[in-house]
């Protein structure tokens, strides 16, 4: 979904709140303050929120797919996690090279389980883990899952992403390359595995997430297609000194900035979703993960 006529305040307000600036509250006394004198400003409030219903682009039945949970150890973090692996059928059922979600800061929510479904239309293994595993996994609603995500160590979820990846490209459905994307926290949790990962990881795409510290850069070895959303000053502040320490490493990358987009704009499941962004962003995901994940 996507509605331009909602006020700009209100999506620079549910980012705050989305990235746990404010609180619930705070949030909906701000944002009634903006639509104040709007007859329906709770429900343009309620807009905000995703839907997921309706987003899906997949079908969890969808016969060129399979899709199922699949648990496997995390011995250095969680101990057990949970994920989402769909593999390719039909001519693409063969081994294939291995992509892995990674989802925003609230767990495995239906949107990235559908990511991960386009991934395996287009022919990758792709696996979307759930950092939310060890306090039950995602409970069913956003809200709930951000407070559950805010409550695990970080570095126990880095170590259960990099638990995943280690699975995924072991995985005897995978061809042994690996590539990473990932949004929001999964974007900035990609940056961190092509940095403790090196040279397991193949390709990295990362969707406006926080960068790697500079002096973790000259650890980088996969070639990285980097997508920003023009109108993303908390997350684009970082690029220039990231892309400095890019160029001193000799580090391959590519940068693109959509314009007249926001943070999220890829997840269909929100007014933020930018569709011609999104189809341009996803189309070049896949054709990067087509040229460095190919034997």
């Amino acid at each position: 979904m996507s509605d331009k006529r909602i006020d700009p305040r209100l999506f620079e307000l549910y980012d705050k709140y989305c990235h746990g600036y404010l609180q619930r509250r705070e949030f909906l006394q701000k944002a009634m303050a903006i639509t104040v004198g709007v007859t329906s400003a709770s429900a343009l409030i309620e807009s905000l929120m995703p839907d997921y219903a309706s987003a899906q682009t997949v079908s969890f039945t969808d016969e060129r797919i399979r899709g199922e949970y699949v648990t496997y150890p995390s011995p250095r973090g969680s101990g057990t996690m949970r994920g989402y692996l769909v593999r390719p059928m039909g001519q693409n059922a063969r081994p294939a090279p291995g992509v892995l979600v990674i989802h925003e800061n609230r767990g495995l929510n239906p949107h990235i389980e559908d990511v991960a479904r386009r991934a395996a239309v287009e022919g990758f293994l792709a696996l979307a883990p759930d950092g939310l595993t060890p306090a039950g996994g995602y409970p069913g609603n956003d809200d709930a899952g951000r407070a559950l995500q805010r409550q695990i160590d970080p570095e126990q979820l880095k170590q259960d992403m990099i638990a995943s990846a280690q699975f995924l490209v072991s995985h005897s459905d995978c061809t042994g390359a690996l590539g990473v994307t990932g949004f929001c926290w999964g974007g900035g949790m990609t940056g961190a595995l092509a940095v403790e990962l090196g040279d397991l990881v193949r390709a990295a795409v990362p969707f406006y997430g926080g960068q790697p510290a500079s002096e973790d850069v000259s650890r980088i070895s996969a070639p990285l297609l980097i997508q920003y959303a023009e109108n993303d000053p908390r997350i684009n502040a970082g690029w220039p000194d990231f892309e400095s320490a890019l160029q001193a490493n000799n580090v391959n990358y590519q940068m693109h900035m959509y314009p007249d987009t926001l943070h999220g704009f890829h997840n269909n499941s929100t007014p933020r979703y930018n569709p011609e962004a999104a189809a341009l962003a996803w189309g070049r995901t896949i054709e990067f993960f087509r040229e460095h994940l190919s034997d």
